[in-house]
């Protein structure tokens, strides 16, 4: 169900409704869509209206009977009034929506001026319902006066107070209906601070007032056309009461359920979007479609959004630069120094390297690097170390700092084997001398305050390198200080064999060797 998916609902509804449809629908798609809702919702709205008020008019409230002296031209001149206000009105509005709108056939970003007028529309294709409706009520008041005086003041109020709760529906409808074209004027940005200075509050009162405040005025409206009448029966009275009090509800259920809709519709996409976030998914965006402190927080959503998705592609290129556990330790630390660890060491050093560069092009040496530093990259990381360091033809692997393994040594020494079978194997153009020890180093960040690095520094590192040129020279290619054999798990030291003590250039301590069986 879509309903408990927020992928699929964001996807589906992302403007609150399946009938606005998806985010990204054609200019010509959308306006044929809204054209539709917005003219169902208009006649259907002022239909229902218009039908109540006549009802109240003239069959429930107080007064002389209007249907006993409803002539022929009444018959006549209220379905064509009616049939005149739905002809203009939709001719207007229609004007008026593609007047405002017209950024949207030019396919552009729409200015500062056409968001707010954008954001206004439902605001101006209610006040043209108003117009009519008030046109009605006056042309309906002066027929009134002509024919039953009597009746004048009923029809007039009567007609008012109809023309008051349906702009206020008809307003909620049409702010619906142009959620995608207000998603689409306020693409990358917030609601302008001018919609602002009312904001939720405002409009929550009004919406309030006229769904409780207009039924109540309408049963002191009966009241006093009972006290203008006098000879009203308690009968007749209840009548009276009990309708207009079905109606009070009827519009206040309507209008609260629509008030409802569209404090919820906003705040809904940014909950389903921040599940999204939750569980990992940074590429997630919602419609700005609301023009008060709700669009405010959609649009609030997207820039927070927009912050963690740099954050993580930030984090992202700082880990292939240093390594994911060098990224963590510099979050959890911005403090120079480091800690002594017992870490194992492989040093990788591509034999020929000065022939290469001066026996090929400069781009396909560097291509030839690339593939190599893949290869030393992907087994080092496949036995939980990170490569510390790129210097020019050779590579310094670290296992066990920063992040600590249960078996350092074995997993130096498993990774120098699986890389001397894969660069035989893969790149025979390749060839590399890889010395391995391990022993006690010191880990942590060297540098300024303004400009450091995580490194290790210690005796096995450079051991390891002059290993690394021993193995350049040995029928393996590998070679491992049998100290470092000594410390792996038996598993990994079977796999090695012992073999000469030298003292290698720059230590004055001998190494006895280790090779692979």
């Amino acid at each position: 169900m879509t309903h408990g998916n927020p992928e699929l609902v964001l996807k589906r509804r992302p403007f609150g409704s399946w009938l606005l449809g998806p985010a990204g629908q054609s200019p010509k798609r959308l306006r044929i869509r809204l054209h539709v809702l917005m003219t169902v919702f208009s006649i259907g709205t002022n239909l229902i209206g218009a039908f109540v008020a006549f009802v109240l008019a003239v069959f429930v409230l107080p007064g002389p009977s209007l249907l006993d002296r409803l002539q022929l031209i009444d018959a006549i001149v209220i379905p064509l009034y009616f049939l005149f206000a739905m002809a203009v009105c939709y001719v207007w509005s229609s004007r008026l929506v593609r007047r405002v709108t017209r950024w949207v056939d030019l396919d552009r970003p729409a200015t500062r001026r056409e968001q707010i007028a954008t954001l206004q529309l439902p605001l101006w294709l209610t006040l043209i319902e108003v117009l009519l409706w008030l046109g009605a009520a006056v042309l309906f008041t002066v027929m009134t006066v002509f024919m039953q005086p009597e009746n004048a003041l009923r029809v007039a109020l009567t007609v008012i107070d109809a023309t008051i709760i349906t702009a206020t529906v008809s307003y909620l409808l049409t702010e619906f209906t142009l959620r995608p074209i207000a998603a689409l004027a306020l693409a990358d940005s917030s609601p302008p601070r001018r919609l602002l200075a009312a904001g939720l509050k405002a409009r929550t009162l009004f919406f309030w007032a006229v769904g409780s405040g207009v039924p109540v005025a309408g049963l002191m409206l009966a009241a006093v056309l009972a006290l203008i009448e006098g000879d009203v029966t308690s009968t007749r009275l209840s009548v009276v009461i009990l309708a207009l009090g079905i109606v009070a509800l009827g519009n206040g259920c309507l209008l609260t359920w629509l008030s409802a809709k569209s404090v919820v519709a906003p705040v809904r996409s940014v909950r389903d979007a921040l599940s999204l976030i939750g569980e990992g998914r940074l590429d997630v965006s919602i419609p700005v479609f609301d023009g008060t402190e709700l669009g405010s927080l959609q649009a609030g959503f997207n820039r927070m959004a927009d912050g963690l998705r740099e954050r993580e592609r930030i984090r992202d290129v700082f880990g292939r630069y240093v390594g994911p556990g060098v990224v963590q330790e510099a979050l959890s630390s911005d403090q120079l120094g480091g800690e002594e660890r017992f870490a194992a060491v492989l040093f990788v050093d591509l034999v020929g390297s000065t022939e290469l560069a001066a026996q090929r092009p400069p781009a396909e040496v560097v291509q030839l690097l690339n593939r190599f530093f893949a290869i030393v990259v992907a087994e080092v990381d496949r036995q939980g170390g990170f490569v510390n360091k790129f210097a020019g033809d050779a590579a310094l692997a670290i296992f066990g700092a920063p992040v600590e393994l249960a078996d350092p040594a074995g997993s130096a020494l498993a990774a120098g084997r699986a890389l001397t079978r894969r660069l035989a194997d893969e790149l025979p153009e390749a060839t590399a001398g890889l010395g391995v020890t391990a022993g006690i180093v010191v880990a942590g960040t060297v540098g300024d305050v303004r400009r450091h690095e995580y490194t290790v520094i210690g005796d096995p590192v450079n051991e390891a390198a002059r290993l690394s040129e021993l193995a350049k020279t040995a029928p393996g290619r590998l070679i491992a200080s049998m100290s470092a054999v000594d410390e792996a798990s038996t598993a990994e030291s079977d796999q090695w064999r012992q073999s000469d003590l030298v003292t290698v250039r720059g230590r004055s301590v001998p190494t006895r060797l280790a090779v692979p069986q």
